[in-house]
């Protein structure tokens, strides 16, 4: 099972290096729209406070499944914004 700060640390760390990537495509293609990529940078963090304050819930009778419900939308969510930074072009 994994313990609320590891879980932490990784919803920090998937999310700001998606955050990280979008601004390096940012800066590479300056001469593009960045409305697409402000929109995914918007809903990292966004991702971010959803997925937090998930895991600060009080209310949870089976720790073992709820961060493991928080680590499967972590890694859903992250693809699909992945998936939109390559799309971006």
């Amino acid at each position: 099972m994994a313990n609320k700060r590891d879980l932490k640390k990784d919803i920090n760390y998937v999310l700001g290096d998606i955050i990280e990537a979008v601004y390096v495509w940012e800066y590479s293609n300056t001469d593009k729209e960045n409305t697409k990529s402000e929109a995914i940078i918007d809903d990292a963090i966004e991702t971010f406070d959803d997925l937090i304050a998930k895991l600060n819930a009080k209310d949870v009778e089976n720790k073992k499944a709820h961060f493991g419900a928080i680590k499967s939308d972590l890694e859903v969510k992250g693809r699909a914004l992945i998936e939109r930074i390559n799309k971006l072009g």
